[in-house]
């Protein structure tokens, strides 16, 4: 059965206004795509509207994984069949350890969280602890990084690496990054940059949405998309990132008769 991700002609709109306006991309696994567009231009509704977020409202369209139109299913449904996101703006929470929080979630997306009482539907502590060791020392991440709160305190590079460590546990087959590098300084890009390349594999594809492409000089895609006014205007390899970072999105705007947002 296919692993690709298919995006048909989605139509997404929020609180009435339309933002994606017929949008068409495909996803492998083992391949890194970047979509790219400046503030407004649809990238985090498209992001969030892909792994169901209830102030997002899907218009039209077909969104196809794992051979299934994940629109049919719950947030969830869609995390368990090996879809994830990397959030913006992750949310802090206080008086839950990372490590409490990631084992429920690796518990939930296996299938091993039901109805059951006390710990009997989590995923054995000493099987966690091991698999959660292994990954923080592939990432080189701190033993002490998963006592502390989710989030709670953190810095945003600290944020974001919680993000990754959370795809790294989850061992998703299709990966969203919603502007990972959104707020950080360069050595926080170079760190969380380093830390995807370390997870990119033949049974990972990553979907990058960044407005800069200083992210994308650690982690290099094989393709790159150019969203403007909610849809897919260009597409090609790193020459575009490589245009972008000299001539801006003004040249693309004008070339498709598209007013800046």
């Amino acid at each position: 059965m296919s692993k690709d991700l298919v995006i048909k002609d989605l139509q997404i709109s929020v609180q009435g206004n339309p933002i994606i306006k017929g949008l068409n991309l495909a996803v492998k696994q083992g391949e890194i795509h970047a979509l790219m567009g400046p503030n407004g231009s649809g990238k985090s509704t498209l992001a969030n509207g892909l792994m169901g977020h209830p102030l997002y409202d899907i218009d039209s369209g077909e969104v196809i994984f794992n051979g299934v139109d994940v629109l049919e299913l719950e947030p969830n449904e869609r995390a368990k069949l090996g879809l994830f996101l990397a959030f913006q703006y992750p949310t802090a929470i206080p008086g839950v350890s990372l490590a409490n929080f990631l084992r429920l979630a690796v518990s939930a997306v296996r299938g091993q969280s039901g109805n059951g009482s006390g710990e009997d539907h989590l995923i054995p502590m000493r099987e966690f602890r091991r698999e959660l060791r292994d990954k923080m020392k592939q990432l080189g991440v701190d033993d002490s990084f998963a006592r502390r709160y989710l989030n709670d305190g953190f810095s945003g590079g600290e944020k974001k690496r919680a993000e990754i460590l959370q795809l790294a546990m989850l061992e998703p087959k299709i990966a969203i990054l919603d502007e990972t590098d959104s707020g950080l300084d360069i050595d926080a890009v170079r760190i969380v940059g380093e830390s995807v390349n370390k997870l990119v594999g033949p049974e990972l594809g990553v979907l990058i949405i960044t407005h800069y492409p200083r992210l994308l000089d650690y982690i290099r895609p094989q393709f790159v998309h150019i969203l403007l006014d909610g849809r897919i205007v260009e597409s090609g390899g790193w020459e575009l990132t490589q245009m972008l970072e000299t001539e801006g999105y003004d040249p693309i705007r004008e070339k498709h008769g598209i007013k800046e947002e």
